[in-house]
């Protein structure tokens, strides 16, 4: 079993940063993709970035590409997303998620509650 808490979500004007946080709990961490994952209103949840167990290989969609960065501390079962130019569009409840022994996360076993990030224009 893995539980999955998200922080450091808020609120950001355009061209703001902000860092994304995902505890993990649970020994299987350290085998686990691990991504983050984002819904708007009215929009259906969209990937946003992926990240190997072993952190050599990374993923990103098209929108966040050069903007976003994820990456992760085993040893603190920790998964970060760090966001830099923000733009209103980014603006979404973001989920990180875990699928356990995968390279990537595409059908994740386990999903935190969400964060709120607001970019204001």
């Amino acid at each position: 079993q893995v539980q999955l808490v998200e922080s450091g979500g808020g609120l950001v004007q355009a061209g703001g940063s902000l860092r994304l946080s995902c505890a993990a709990s649970g020994r299987t961490f350290s085998s686990a993709a691990m991504g983050w994952f984002r819904q708007a209103p009215g929009k259906e949840r969209e990937f946003v970035a992926a990240i190997s167990w072993g952190g050599g290989s990374t993923y990103y969609a098209d929108p966040v590409k050069g903007r976003f960065t994820i990456s992760r501390d085993n040893a603190k079962n920790t998964v970060y997303l760090q966001m830099n130019s923000l733009k209103p569009e980014d603006t979404a409840v973001y989920y990180c998620a875990a699928q356990l022994l995968a390279t990537r996360v595409v059908v994740p076993d386990y999903w935190g509650q969400g964060t709120q990030v607001t970019v204001s224009s």
